[in-house]
């Protein structure tokens, strides 16, 4: 086992797992700790536990110390520093004509390095742009494309069901969602109501998916026929909410709801 403290650099970001040393760092705490990027200014978001060794990459980096109100003044220099380089960095795009779009500006916490966030189409180059940021700056200068997903989470929204993106939120890391979780859910699939701000997928439906699988083992599989008091029919859709499955009717073509338990009986009596 491990000693190790979880620290966030974002609001809604990936957590990393540093050796918290010496130090005494509480949930709430801010640090500055080395990272692959320099020196970084980030947020103690768990305390102190114990995790197992393959739980971590190793080598783990240890905190440098507790952040102090000087290191918290750095950060809000930073941030204003930062809109000055949008503005700036969107001037060069424009005289270099490049077909992309800002997204957003990062310091690091030492300034060794200015990260612009863009989203393109294709692939951009974005040589002469680096060269010229590069004389204005005079610090390392990267350029990083993103997908639209990561733009929603950068720049925030508001969600169609009212409140601010679970991305910008909490959701730490994105998770695969797919066609067949909204499918699974007899959820409508029209595109711009499955969809996210962002144009893709919306996370939340894999929020209950897990749950929708589950129920459903419990379940006749869609097209098991079922002997009704009105005649034969056909399962056609199952309804985890409301524990019914729907019936088409052999003879009318109607359909007909019915309780699970109900079409489960009538299933085993006509086997």
């Amino acid at each position: 086992m491990v000693k190790v403290v979880g620290v966030r650099f974002k609001e809604a970001g990936k957590i990393y797992y540093f050796d918290p040393g010496p130090w005494e760092v509480k949930a709430g705490d801010h640090v500055i700790v080395e990272t692959a990027r320099g020196i970084e200014y980030g947020q103690c978001v768990t305390g102190i536990r114990e995790i197992a060794e393959e739980d971590v990459v190793q080598p783990l980096k240890q905190v440098i110390r507790i952040a102090n109100p000087e290191d918290a003044e750095i950060v809000k220099e930073n941030e204003e520093k930062e809109k000055q380089a949008f503005k700036i960095c969107l001037e060069k795009i424009q005289e270099h004509g490049l077909p992309m779009k800002l997204v957003g500006v990062e310091y690091t916490f030492d300034r060794s390095k200015i990260i612009f966030y863009f989203t393109a189409d294709g692939r951009i180059d974005f040589r002469a742009l680096v060269r010229d940021l590069a004389a204005i700056f005079r610090t390392r200068i990267e350029l990083r494309q993103i997908g639209v997903r990561d733009e929603a989470k950068m720049l925030g929204g508001l969600a169609s069901c009212g409140r601010v993106l679970c991305c910008k939120t909490f959701l730490g890391e994105f998770v695969p969602v797919s066609i067949k979780m909204a499918k699974e859910q007899n959820l409508s699939l029209n595109p711009t109501k499955i969809s996210g701000i962002c144009g893709r997928l919306m996370c939340c439906l894999k929020y209950e998916n897990d749950v929708y699988e589950e129920e459903k083992k419990d379940y006749p599989p869609l097209g098991t026929w079922v002997n009704l008091p009105a005649g034969e029919g056909k399962i056609v859709a199952a309804n985890i909410l409301k524990k019914t499955v729907s019936v088409e009717m052999k003879e009318s073509k109607h359909i007909v709801e019915v309780p699970l338990d109900e079409a489960k009986r009538l299933l085993n009596n006509k086997e």
